[in-house]
């Protein structure tokens, strides 16, 4: 029963956690602009980190490790977090949006093979054109106007794929320069670079303004305790138990997961095009992850 409990229960866990990520973006932004939003939510969970931080006695990286996890933070969290924002807000199914950026392994393993001159065996091959073609085919029924919830605005892919190089890259750049610092003292830094970011975003390009709703203030308390507290340290928690591998053999369930949560919280439906070219992105992702070596 425990062997069970972290071998699939905790990482399963996880993988909703981080689902749920894009159904509370879908419900706060009616209320807040996207920049406006991540800031809010940044400047929240850093108060708790920083709490945890000190309760912890936590040790803090030198600033050449420091500049590296900001970088990161920048990516992974900044571009990440702000693509998918706009281009829920401009009206692309939550569903979409994880399904794109659910493409990461792939994204991430061409990167590695570029950058860090990793090998590529045939499985992963066929699963990069899997995945990519899957992805073709859902986006060919979405923008072909002829199923339901298609006709959503072109330029919402721009922020998708935003979020998608961001998370990619920054996964190839921390796997490079990984500095070995405290996880929740690296977290805490990747949140304050995303933040500062965000606060420039939302100057630069927002009103600002916000309508502190019972929902959007529901919403921000599930976005901070369950998604940017409780999934990442829960992520840390498998890591440590040596567990990440079965994080990521499952990280490939985000897309449908997502899915059918925004089916049943917002009506979201695809059609039979796009729901084949789901399993097939999926099943090339699944590819990709499972071949991958440890290390």
């Amino acid at each position: 029963m425990q062997s069970l409990f972290y071998s699939f229960f905790v990482p399963a866990l996880f993988v909703w956690l981080w689902s749920t990520g894009f159904i509370g973006a879908k419900y706060g932004l009616p209320y807040a602009e996207p920049f406006t939003l991540l800031l809010i939510r940044m400047l929240l969970t850093l108060v708790l980190l920083l709490g945890l931080a000190w309760l912890l006695k936590t040790r803090w990286p030198g600033w050449r490790a420091a500049g590296h996890l900001a970088v990161t933070g920048l990516l992974v969290h900044g571009c990440y977090l702000g693509g998918t924002y706009y281009a829920i807000q401009g009206e692309m199914p939550a569903g979409i949006v994880s399904l794109v950026v659910g493409l990461q392994p792939l994204v991430t393993a061409g990167a590695a093979v570029l950058v860090l001159k990793e090998s590529v065996s045939g499985r992963q091959w066929l699963g990069l054109g899997l995945g990519l073609l899957g992805v073709t085919l859902v986006l060919i029924e979405k923008f072909g106007g002829d199923s339901p919830g298609s006709g959503f605005p072109i330029w919402t892919l721009a922020w998708a794929l935003l979020a998608l190089t961001g998370i990619s890259i920054g996964t190839v750049y921390q796997k490079r320069h990984g500095t070995g610092a405290d996880l929740v003292a690296g977290t805490i830094i990747q949140y304050g670079a995303a933040a500062l970011f965000f606060a420039a975003g939302a100057l630069l390009l927002e009103t600002r303004e916000v309508v502190w709703s019972v929902q959007l203030q529901l919403s921000l308390a599930w976005l901070v305790l369950g998604v940017s507290i409780g999934a990442i340290l829960l992520l840390m928690w498998l890591i440590r138990r040596g567990a990440a591998s079965q994080v990521a053999s499952l990280f490939y369930l985000v897309p449908p997961v997502t899915a059918l949560e925004a089916f049943w919280l917002f009506d979201e439906r695809l059609g039979l095009l796009a729901m084949t070219g789901g399993i097939i992105s999926i099943a090339g992702v699944a590819l990709v992850v499972s071949n991958r070596r440890p290390g």
